[in-house]
């Protein structure tokens, strides 16, 4: 959701700095590594003696109070809207409250099925969110394609069995690269929906691909 059809970035990053902050803590770095993860895995990272549940509930509350800014990202209402409905998923690492308030606040559809890290045990990066949406959907993990812009996110998709997709809004492609990402690409807006029937047909704007083993022929993805 956030860096891939939100931008959430100037909030979290307010909201982050702020708590760092208070706590001593290097603002920077806290914010780069709250990215794309359940915030209260930060929280236990950063201050393990902490009541993790009260500091958590001090971090969703000034989210869901910051919304300015928070904006779809390009291409993001289009892709969506050509998707069918029940077959795509949005597999947040934020709490169902915190997702709900940003979806509105951007003025995307509220997806038929949300996988918030409320609905699991385990956040990214392990597989858990991943699983338990291609279950949902009636897939399997292996014929899904998972949209990512951070690492934690990525590497849960892979964990999962699925291939990943990456956007550079939030690291660059080394990063992305690294986790595992197996195409990049700017944002949705380099993504066309050809087919929606029974197999759905994505083709990637080709010349903006960015891979190790890319070439010039245009990208199709079948799933």
């Amino acid at each position: 959701m956030d860096g891939v059809l939100i931008d959430s970035t100037p909030a979290v990053a307010r909201v982050w700095s702020k708590w760092a902050t208070a706590h001593g803590l290097d603002a920077e770095e806290v914010t780069l590594n709250a990215h794309g993860r359940p915030s209260i895995t930060t929280i236990r990272e950063y201050l393990p003696n902490a009541d993790y549940e009260a500091e958590n509930l001090i971090v969703e509350s000034a989210e869901m109070e910051d919304l300015d800014g928070v904006i779809p990202l390009p291409g993001a209402v289009e892709l969506l809207s050509d998707l069918p409905a029940d077959r795509w998923a949005i597999v947040t690492s934020c709490t169902r409250p915190l997702a709900e308030v940003r979806i509105r606040a951007a003025g995307l559809p509220q997806p038929r099925l949300f996988i918030t890290a409320s609905e699991v045990m385990h956040g990214k990066p392990h597989p858990e969110p991943y699983l338990k949406a291609a279950k949902q959907l009636g897939f399997a993990s292996e014929a899904c394609v998972v949209v990512e812009d951070a690492p934690a996110g990525i590497r849960s998709g892979k964990s999962a069995g699925s291939r990943v997709l990456a956007f550079r809004t939030t690291i660059d492609d080394a990063g992305l690269i690294e986790a595992g990402a197996d195409w990049i690409v700017d944002n949705c807006s380099q993504i066309s929906v050809l087919g929606a029937d029974a197999e759905i047909t994505l083709t990637l704007e080709p010349r903006r691909i960015s891979h190790p083993d890319a070439d010039s022929s245009p990208k199709d993805l079948r799933r």
